[in-house]
Parts: C-alpha cells; structure tokens; sequence
C-alpha cells in the first residue's frame, strides 16, 4: 500500500500561487452539467405563526444567485477564466433569470438548450440568519428526452475547440447522462482536451469511465467506488484503498478526493499525496465543492501541477465557506487569504 505523501504549504508554496493567480486570467473552461437559480428568502423569526405550529419568517432580505454547474461557470470567471456554460433550461421565467444572472458575471451561456418540456430548476431556501427554514425545489429529475440529448452534444462539438479543459458537473437533474459522458470524452479525446468531473454520490464508479480526473468527497468515494459504507467512513487507514479502487473503477489517471476539514487526498499513477485544508470558519459549504473544480480546472490549464492546484483549489474553497449561499470566490479575497493562512 502505498503511504501518502504530505504536502505543506510554506511561503514558497504561497508566492508561487500568489505569482499564479494572474495566469488564470483568460483560460476557457467548457462547463457541461445540471444548471439552477438559487433563490434565497432572509429575515428574522420572532414568532410562531397562530395558524400552525411553523416559525413567522419576517422577510428582510431576497437573493437570487447562480447555482449547480452555473456557479462552478461564475467561479471560473471570478477567478480570472472564462466560462462557456452548456446545459439544458426551460422556455420560462427561471431560465430568462437564469442568462441574465450569468451576463451579470460574465459567463458565456449562448450555448444553453431549451426544452419546453422540462422547467429550469430553482431551489428557494427560507432562512432565518445563517439556519435553513425550509428549501423548496422546482425541478424534473429525469433523463433529457432523445432530441435534447442530441442538441447539448451538438453544442459541445460546437465549442469545444475554444476551451482548454472541460468540466462535467453532475447534480443528477438529467443532464449528465452515460451517453453524454461517453460522447463528451469521444470528443475531448479527438480534439485534445482535459476532461475533469464532478461526480453525484448515487452513481456508480463505472458512470464516469473515460474521464482524466474525478473529484469526489469521500462519502461519494465510498459509493462510487462500491465499498461498504458504515465500515470505511470514520477509517482513515482506508483512504488509500478508497482512492485506489475509485481510481481503476472509473479508469481516470488522477482521483482528487476531498476530505472536509482534513484536506484532500490526491492519486496519481504511483503517488498519493494529501494537501490540508485552509478554511478559518465555516458558515455554509454549499457550493464549495463548485469553487473547488473551477479552482483545481484553472490551476491545471494555466501550468501549475496538481497538487499546487489543489493547494489554490483550498484556498478558494476557504473562502467561500466562510460566506452563505453559493457565492464565487473574488481575486482579491484569495490573493488575501493565501498571504494570511498560517
């Protein structure tokens, strides 16, 4: 078994992602996954509502923000990159929101289908300061009909010469497919291209065969990769083996499995390495793991190894947990944490 390797992050670690954040600047990733709004309700509850045993939220604030493979696309660009979003929406009022949220952050989303047939999803969270009240969900999950399964691939072949990696971001709404998976690889194969994946915990490791890099948490690991759960989650003996099984089931040539608070473990083809995490406080994970992949795809394309980008993707993520909601990481916040991280 092969013993991980610890990385450390000193300040030659630190100037040398600090000397590359301006490099990001004007790389294309190619985004293809499930895309929603995230519409967010906020006020203070003072009370129990006299028709029923539910708290009286009293409404001060609302949001609506990019979410799903839409806020990987918004971290790309607020990290210096360019985002070319291929998705499937709706013909209705969340999609029109949906391509203005993304002209407002400068994701390229002219290569969206619309299917008539299926509503854009939008997920709306009641809070009451940083707790959650209740989420309440607008969305089809199933599989995208024949023709429009076609049309996003169409759309792939159309953009991906202008991309210098791709990112498949499965939140298992429908658009990340088998068939999808296989056409999007076939494709990036042929025109040279680096084919990164953000997996869904209730896949099976098989379901990304093909792909260059995965990038799971651990729990994910554990079902992708077939293994029993209750044995192996709290085992970190285990990691390894984990790692490695995920590693020959998908046949990608390097697993970047995230930990939490302990970092992420990286497999290559005979190391394995664990970089530790960065994060000060923690408000809110959602969307980290999308600040992560787009952090990790831009380090890649713009010449840093892996393990230095995943060092800059930790950093990232650090920051925007320590925020609410899906949120991008900015420049100027992660050019401030790295110099100040201990």
């Amino acid at each position: 078994m092969t013993t991980p390797v610890k990385a450390t992050v000193g300040p030659q670690e630190k100037e040398l992602l600090l000397k590359q954040i301006p490099l990001l600047r004007g790389k294309k990733v190619l985004i293809i996954g499930d895309v929603c709004v995230d519409e967010y309700v906020l006020g203070q509850v003072r009370r129990i509502s006299p028709e029923a045993p539910v708290p009286v939220l009293e409404v001060e604030e609302e949001d609506v923000r990019l979410g799903m493979a839409a806020n990987v696309a918004q971290n790309v660009v607020s990290l210096g990159g360019e985002a070319l979003l291929v998705s499937v929406v709706g013909n209705d009022t969340g999609a029109n929101l949906l391509r203005e949220l993304s002209a407002k952050s400068g994701v390229v989303s002219e290569y969206l289908v619309t299917d008539t047939n299926r509503p854009t999803t939008r997920k709306t969270r009641v809070m009451a300061k940083h707790h959650h009240l209740v989420r309440v969900d607008y969305e089809l999950r199933r599989d995208l009909s024949a023709e429009t399964e076609a049309a996003l691939i169409r759309r792939v072949e159309e953009v991906v010469d202008q991309a210098d990696c791709v990112v498949i971001e499965d939140y298992k709404k429908g658009v990340v497919s088998r068939n999808v998976i296989e056409r999007v690889v076939e494709i990036c194969r042929k025109h040279g291209k680096r084919v990164l994946v953000d997996p869904h915990k209730t896949s099976s490791g098989p379901f990304y065969k093909g792909v260059d890099l995965i990038k799971p948490n651990y729990d994910e690991a554990l079902t992708l990769a077939g293994m029993d759960f209750d044995d192996l989650r709290y085992n970190p003996n285990k990691v390894v083996e984990v790692g490695r099984a995920l590693q020959k089931i998908t046949g990608a040539r390097e697993v970047v499995l995230t930990r939490g608070k302990d970092g992420m473990t990286i497999f290559s083809h005979d190391e394995v390495t664990e970089v530790p995490t960065y994060a000060r406080k923690v408000f809110d994970v959602t969307g980290a793991g999308d600040t992560v992949i787009a952090a990790l795809a831009l380090g890649l394309v713009s010449g840093l190894s892996l393990v230095h980008s995943c060092m800059l993707a930790n950093f990232a993520a650090g920051v925007v947990v320590g925020k609410v909601g899906c949120v991008p990481c900015e420049i100027p916040e992660l050019q401030e944490y790295i110099q100040t991280a201990h």
